[in-house]
């Protein structure tokens, strides 16, 4: 097969979609890949260091989207990207189709068959390709609650860890999943008060195991939410519906509540976020603030760290890449958890809990692949 990477063109988005040890690979089992020239920029990889793993280079994005068979990306497809989609073709990324209907028609309009890595699963029912970067961005978002915490940046001028002396930070992780257990441990790292919120028992009593302590571990409710945001330092965003828009958690209502320049770090903005008052934010202008309290709400944060990123990306889905490779859309026969990443595909959603998000319902495709093939 034919498989083609574009150069991402998201704001402040360095991370690619194979890096040059995948087209190794890929290229060894007989796999065509192609590169648009500079799409390995931002972890250093040259074109060279592509064609030494046995790329081709091209020109341009259009090059990549008119020959490949496979597209593979990091980033949702831009407007520009979407539109150069075609029926015969896969493509394969995070999506995050959710809040984002203006997406979801353009790839059912183009008639590709549109995979997320977000909703493929594994046989213990995880998100396999959704786990790399929620390690990432979970502690990430201590660093950048850290940062947004400092009073030149509008937040309490509190450090997180405190000093002999000194109350430490109170954080407050909402979310007891892959994000925000990283970001529990970086923040009772820096010796942080830290408070983790989950609905799941099972899931509390995993955690207050895994921590011995040093995070408390909390139920649930509207009272406990309610009680531990307004009493944060730092509150970080980390529930997550696959496949579904983000539950609002914390309203408009409650900021004025919170302690001035608190900060609320958005981790689940790719799907809709967390915060009612929250909305997406880039690497250059990461921050802005409401009644008071900080957001930071950048909807691609791994991309901040691409070399490490990228590679934890790969690792998780080129096993899933090289089936598509070998099979096509055949590949699903095969293996029901990369089934569950088909989201779109001739002109149809085709994943029901994106489908009622979306509130396309009536647009709802049912699944058939013993015919399929790319």
């Amino acid at each position: 097969m034919r498989i083609g990477v574009p150069t991402e063109i998201k704001s402040s988005e360095f991370r690619v979609g194979l890096v040059p040890g995948s087209v190794r690979e890929l290229t060894a089992k007989g796999h065509e890949v192609i590169v648009q020239s500079g799409a390995g920029a931002g972890i250093f990889a040259d074109d060279a260091t592509y064609v030494k793993a046995g790329a081709r280079i091209v020109p341009d994005a259009a090059s990549v989207f008119r020959d490949a068979e496979l597209i593979v990306k990091v980033k949702e497809p831009q407007a520009s990207e979407y539109a150069q989609l075609n029926a015969g073709q896969i493509l394969f990324t995070y999506l995050h189709l959710a809040p984002d209907p203006e997406q979801a028609r353009g790839l059912m309009a183009s008639g590709c068959a549109a995979i997320a890595y977000e909703t493929v699963t594994d046989a213990n029912g995880g998100l396999p390709l959704l786990a790399p970067m929620s390690e990432v961005a979970g502690r990430l978002s201590i660093e950048a609650a850290a940062i947004a915490l400092r009073r030149p940046t509008g937040g309490r001028g509190v450090l997180l860890g405190g000093v002999p002396g000194v109350r430490a930070a109170k954080v407050v992780v909402l979310g007891g999943g892959v994000v925000g257990t990283h970001a529990a441990r970086m923040a009772a790292g820096l010796g942080a008060d830290v408070s983790i919120i989950d609905k799941s028992l099972p899931r509390l009593r995993q955690l207050d195991e895994l921590f011995e302590g040093r995070a408390k571990t909390l139920a649930s409710t509207m009272d406990s939410v309610e009680s531990e945001v307004l009493g944060a330092d730092v509150v970080i965003g980390a529930a997550l519906i696959p496949g579904a828009s983000a539950p609002k958690l914390v309203t408009r209502a409650m900021l004025k509540d919170m302690k001035r320049g608190a900060v609320l770090v958005d981790v689940a903005i790719d799907q809709g976020g967390c915060f009612e008052t929250s909305r997406p934010t880039t690497h250059e202008e990461p921050m802005f603030e409401v009644d008071g309290i900080i957001h930071y709400c950048v909807a691609n944060m791994p991309g901040a760290v691409p070399v490490t990123s990228a590679q934890a990306l790969n690792n998780a889905t080129l096993p899933f890449v090289m089936k598509l490779a070998d099979r096509g859309l055949a590949a699903f026969d095969r293996d029901p958890h990369l089934a569950a990443g088909l989201n779109v595909r001739d002109g149809r959603i085709m994943h029901s809990t994106v489908a009622a998000s979306l509130g396309f319902d009536n647009l709802l495709g049912t699944r058939g692949f013993s015919s399929a093939a790319a």
